[in-house]
């Protein structure tokens, strides 16, 4: 795939209707916008001399209008990342699971405010919990839980995959309330966690296999995984130290044998390619979702109003976007978009920190965008 900064790339979304491209030939403006954009991203990574890579994509509807990547994604082998890199996308994953308990309320099978303990009755063990501190689906998908952050259980965010349901009921007598459930906005890793398992208790199957099923598939996401499978491993770009010149992060080495409890709230692995298929669905393409989930997930859900249903909510004065930042070892990501003008932007990092930062410049970029 070329990677010519001045060249707008048309990549069809498989399984997609994709409108003429006429209605988004928007001049030298646009252009010159994303050629800007492709330039910072360049330099930064270039300046920020990890020998890192950052992937990117914009959306545009339901279309890639433009791909770029600059770096390394495998230092050893001296790969050249691309848009089809992989990258672990962390806690862009809670957008995930709240995607499922959508399509789970559509189906009936349960209700936003039932609460967790008819299926989880485990949750009980809960530090402090009792008559007046359930908590239900919709208050652990918008963070409202009143719950902690982390468990304060040694190891909890080790282990194999396997064992990650284990670990989440190893946790929750290790998890206690910060406030009273649907009072304020905490954000909760643990809160996920529950989330995810109460979900595959609800329907009776596992979790990893009710997202590859009822998402990754109907989106053609075949680039995305909970565990990469080894004959792609090739392509998953290795997660290096961004304090330091081309060393390798053995942390996020070690998390991809396992990460504990951590599987609904930040395991799952992706491509920019793949990722631009969610956000062109969760802007109302591809209908596995009706367009009132959609918005439901979207709208306000929390007294701050910065967090919706598995998506925060950003707002000032000259945009509204809505998105998920992703953190792990080693692997930093944001995925954002303006439904208005039907923008989105993902970039995914195989290092925690540099020049770019991704959230703000997503936000420029489409501020820019909405402009034209």
């Amino acid at each position: 795939m070329s990677k010519t900064l001045f060249t707008i790339l048309i990549i069809v979304l498989a399984g997609y209707h994709i409108p003429s491209n006429a209605q988004y030939r928007e001049g030298n403006d646009l252009q010159t916008i994303i050629s800007e954009f492709g330039n910072k991203i360049k330099k930064d990574v270039e300046d920020d001399n990890v020998k890192g890579s950052i992937s990117a994509v914009i959306v545009k509807g339901d279309q890639i209008i433009w791909s770029g990547a600059y770096g390394l994604s495998d230092i050893d082998n001296k790969t050249k990342a691309d848009s089809t890199t992989i990258y672990r996308t962390g806690s862009i994953s809670k957008s995930f699971t709240a995607f499922l308990m959508m399509q789970l309320v559509e189906e009936g099978t349960i209700k936003l405010n039932d609460p967790i303990e008819k299926y989880l009755p485990e949750i009980k063990e809960l530090k402090g919990y009792s008559n007046a501190t359930k908590i239900t689906f919709q208050e652990l998908a918008s963070n409202t839980s009143g719950l902690i952050k982390e468990p304060k259980l040694k190891d909890a965010a080790s282990g194999p995959i396997e064992g990650w349901e284990s670990k989440i009921l190893q946790s929750i007598p290790k998890t206690s309330f910060i406030s009273k459930p649907g009072q304020e906005f905490n954000y909760s890793n643990i809160g996920f966690g529950i989330l995810g398992f109460a979900l595959s208790r609800a329907a009776n199957k596992s979790f990893i296999e009710l997202v590859k099923e009822r998402i990754f598939k109907p989106l053609n996401m075949t680039n995305s995984f909970f565990v990469v499978p080894e004959n792609r491993m090739v392509d998953l770009a290795k997660g290096m130290k961004h304090e330091s010149i081309g060393e390798i992060n053995t942390k996020s080495e070690l998390e991809h044998m396992g990460r504990g409890y951590k599987v609904p709230n930040g395991g799952i692995y992706s491509t920019p390619n793949d990722l631009a298929k969610f956000i062109a669905c969760t802007m109302g393409y591809k209908a596995i979702l009706k367009q009132e989930s959609l918005a439901t997930m979207q709208s306000k859900q929390t007294p701050d109003g910065k967090y919706g249903l598995g998506f925060f909510l950003y707002q000032d004065s000259t945009i509204s976007t809505v998105g998920h930042p992703g953190a792990v070892a080693g692997y930093n990501c944001s995925l954002l978009f303006e439904k208005e003008s039907q923008y989105g932007v993902i970039l995914m990092r195989n290092y925690n920190r540099g020049l770019t930062n991704l959230g703000l410049q997503s936000k420029i970029l489409l501020q820019k965008l909405k402009s034209l």
